[in-house]
């Protein structure tokens, strides 16, 4: 068995990964990554020679205390979020996103391996080149069988997300930077290269990984092939079997567009960073990323909204959610000591942009579904209640407060499951940022560490 699995490893990455590296596509992407390097190289040496020593910003206390919120610390070129305009791909609006990027035949929603060209390269792709790159990842996605198998004999009722994280461990022999470290000859200004092939073989491969992950778990291991005609979302819409609506297809597109990228310093985005810096390669660096998003306060919180709008619809007792009706049971609920998932931000101050897309198709394709009111009821009453307590910030709804009543409507009910989607998604813009971070040549994350005592002894001087 371990002779079977060891040439299968050895095949794959000696073999069709290596072919597929020289494609015509991978060589466009290449040019136009090193072409956007060209610009930003100079700029790198300009502020370490002019202005290595100048200050950035101060840190206090409660920064230290508080999780180093709002300390500006790294560096993230694929996207900006801004407290009042939302999150940018490469300067794009997320409403921009959906209308420019080129699209699936029928479809009028931007696709999301559209948003990883523009995320690498900085230019939203022509149509050929999205189909192309489309076309490029369906080349790359085969799961070797060793894999699939290990997939296979996890246990039912593991996490799907651990699932997931074991999954691409056991993906991780495959890595072409791994292999190519070894073998001792790699180049420095070679990295961002070989990174760019990892990258692009997680991401064409998390799809497969996940969906039958999803058919172990929930459908006795019954799985649906893929489908090399459709785009990378529209398959894994189709590999997860729950509907066959082009518009559940359209919902996935949406949401793994939206999702796939939001800056560095989240916690998903900051762990593949910082496990990358160490020159871990995408599949181990990406699994920390993973490990991160499955926590309860980041990946965890779109079902926890969703949960939270069903036991309101029970509490509600079948009474019409008006908005004075919110009112008050906001004003119940928060004096009883309870939070309301799915309103406010860390960063923004203003709606999510990415609720107010996803409001907007829910409006358009399903406005009677009840959930679907009952979200749009606590848009209308729950922001001023929350601005009435005089101790929130930002009391508007974030993305979470409606994607998972999206994915619900369609027939993807299960809950333990969305954090794997939203991985899915994350995967863009992590891998995205690896290869820049190779790129740019940014070296090991470091950051000072302190005692109490000296934190103390320190603000007393």
């Amino acid at each position: 068995m371990l002779s079977r699995m060891t040439a299968a490893r050895s095949a794959l990455r000696f073999g069709e990964r290596r072919f597929f590296a020289d494609s015509a596509i991978v060589g466009t992407l290449k040019k136009q990554i090193k072409a956007l390097a060209d610009q930003k190289v100079p700029i790198i040496q300009a502020l370490k020679k002019e202005h290595g020593n100048s200050t950035v910003g101060t840190v206090n206390v409660n920064m230290v205390l508080g999780g180093m919120r709002g300390i500006k610390g790294m560096i993230c070129e694929t996207s900006l979020l801004d407290e009042q305009e939302g999150i940018t791909y490469r300067g794009f609006s997320l409403s921009e996103c959906v209308t420019e990027l080129p699209k699936a035949p029928g479809s009028d929603i931007g696709l999301p391996e559209a948003a990883m060209w523009l995320l690498l390269t900085g230019k939203m792709p022509t149509d050929d080149e999205c189909k192309a790159f489309n076309e490029e990842l369906h080349k790359r996605s085969k799961i070797p069988d060793h894999v699939n198998t290990i997939i296979d004999i996890l246990p039912k009722d593991m996490h799907p997300m651990t699932q997931l994280a074991t999954a691409l461990l056991a993906l991780q022999p495959t890595s072409v930077f791994g292999q190519a470290y070894r073998e001792g000859t790699l180049k420095k200004t070679d990295y961002w290269e070989v990174t760019l092939e990892d990258a692009l073989n997680l991401t064409a491969q998390i799809p497969l990984v996940a969906a039958r992950i999803f058919r172990n778990v929930y459908f006795e291991g019954k799985h649906i092939a893929s489908d090399p005609s459709l785009d990378w979302s529209g398959n894994y819409a189709q590999m997860l079997g729950v509907c066959d609506e082009e518009d559940f297809k359209d919902i996935t597109r949406l949401y793994l567009m939206l999702h796939a990228d939001h800056e560095g310093g989240n916690v998903s985005a900051h762990s593949t960073h910082l496990v990358g810096s160490a020159l871990s390669d995408a599949y181990l660096s990406y699994t920390a990323g993973v490990c991160g998003l499955a926590g309860p306060l980041h990946g965890l919180a779109n079902q926890e909204c969703l949960r939270w709008l069903k036991a309101t619809q029970a509490a509600l007792g079948g009474e019409e959610p008006t908005v004075e009706r919110l009112t008050k049971f906001a004003k119940e609920t928060l004096k009883s000591g309870k939070v309301i998932p799915g309103f406010g931000h860390g960063v923004l101050r203003t709606s999510d942009p990415r609720y107010l897309i996803q409001r907007s198709f829910a409006q358009a394709k399903f406005p009677n579904d009840p959930l679907v009111k009952l979200a749009d009821a606590c848009f209308m009453s729950i922001p001023s209640v929350l601005f009435g307590t005089g101790k929130v910030k930002n009391p508007w709804p974030n993305v979470d407060a409606l994607s998972g009543t999206c994915m619900q409507h369609y027939g993807l009910t299960q809950e333990d499951y969305y954090t794997v989607v939203f991985a899915v998604s994350r995967a863009i813009g992590c891998m995205s940022n690896l290869v820049w971070s190779r790129m740019l040549g940014f070296p090991i994350e470091r950051p000072k560490s302190m005692t109490l005592e000296f934190l103390a002894n320190s603000v007393k001087k």
